[in-house]
């Protein structure tokens, strides 16, 4: 299984075959092969699997996406706390 986190693209590099982008995903910035997805510009948002983008995002979108990620984190997080006896 494979969770679809939204990631924002911060530098494309053109220079290269196949092209690549960084992309942010919360801080942490990896290498993605956009060379699929040729309608992706600078500060779009990607779906990424295995190092290759496979879906653009609008923003609005993306947003959301990681909005509900947040409120599931939060959730697990007080679920956790409730567990450890006092």
């Amino acid at each position: 299984m494979c969770l679809a986190i939204p990631g924002k693209v911060i530098e494309i590099d053109e220079t290269i075959q196949p092209k690549m982008a960084k992309v942010n995903f919360d801080g942490i910035i990896k290498s993605v092969c956009i060379e699929w997805t040729p309608e992706v510009g600078l500060h779009d948002y990607v779906i990424v699997h295995a190092g290759f983008a496979i879906n653009k995002l609008d923003e609005e979108e993306a947003m959301e996406t990681l909005k509900i990620f947040a409120e599931m984190e939060a959730s697990l997080q007080e679920e956790a706390r409730s567990m450890i006896p006092s």
